[in-house]
């Protein structure tokens, strides 16, 4: 990994993005772009005032990068719409590694939808990572993901490829269904039928999570396997508590045109309410 673009907008969230984006970058040696887009859709002196005080603060902030944190460190005032802005810099310097700052979170279910971290994260075409957490070191437990689809392998080998799981411990998790007992007749079953069922498909599921591996070539990393008692996005936020993971990985579905911006239910729900930074990973899109 070579280059980690940053977007801020100097909130406190903003902030713990910037410290773990400092962490990464020293971590494997990128250099940070640091970028602010101010909204030019206001009256000139405005966007002018605003223009003015970004590039102070990013001048100073790049300082204490090169100087204090041994950062190398680039930053970058963009006129434009902040979710527009962040692609015009993705475009410009090719990140390897999106970072972005938590969105506001609010009591309706849909506010997340057409947030610019939502529209960052389905249209970049780039790792993207939402900071929730504080940064207090680097990462320990990293949670991957996959519903063993093709995007998910992809997803998973483009993680690999960043390198930021070296060295950590490392759990790839499957949320498996078990169809019947969603059927009205499952509750002519008894309970160890039940339980009989359930073992039975954790087996095939098992069975399934390793040749999906074994194929992908992603290595023998510590297998979780979760049944979808509840929605998937519960159980992946319930598996990574429990295994007090960090940071969780989630493919983003990503598919050409129209459909690459839908992001998929599940990504969508766990990037809305988890407390752990999540990074949302894209599959190769080919031509």
């Amino acid at each position: 990994m070579k280059t980690i673009l940053l977007a801020t907008d100097f909130s406190a969230r903003s902030d713990r993005a910037l410290r773990r984006a400092t962490l990464l970058a020293r971590q494997v040696g990128a250099r940070l772009v640091v970028v602010h887009v101010v909204d030019d859709d206001q009256p000139p002196d405005i966007v002018e005032t605003e223009r003015a005080q970004a590039e102070t603060l990013l001048r100073r902030l790049g300082s204490t990068l090169r100087d204090v944190d041994g950062v190398s460190c680039e930053t970058q005032v963009i006129l434009a719409l902040p979710f527009v802005g962040i692609l015009e810099a993705v475009q410009a310097h090719a990140p390897d590694l999106v970072v972005i700052g938590s969105h506001r979170r609010q009591v309706l279910r849909d506010v997340f939808v057409g947030t610019t971290a939502e529209r960052t994260i389905r249209s970049a075409d780039r790792p993207v990572l939402m900071v929730n957490a504080p940064p207090v070191g680097p990462y320990t437990h990293v949670l991957q993901t996959t519903d063993l689809s093709e995007a998910s392998r992809d997803a998973l080998r483009r993680f690999a490829d960043l390198g930021l799981g070296a060295g950590l411990r490392n759990t790839i998790l499957h949320v498996f269904d078990a169809p019947a007992l969603h059927l009205a007749l499952s509750s002519a079953m008894s309970v160890p039928e039940r339980e009989r069922y359930l073992a039975e498909e954790r087996d095939k599921a098992a069975a399934q999570l390793a040749q999906f591996l074994a194929a992908a070539e992603l290595g023998d990393p510590h297998r979780r396997l979760r049944h979808e008692s509840s929605a998937a996005h519960h159980e992946i936020l319930a598996a990574a508590q429990e295994a007090q993971a960090d940071l969780v990985v989630l493919s983003t579905h990503g598919r050409t045109g129209m459909a690459k911006l839908l992001i998929g239910s599940v990504t969508e729900a766990v990037l809305r309410t988890a407390r752990i930074d999540v990074l949302a990973i894209p599959p190769s899109r080919h031509d």
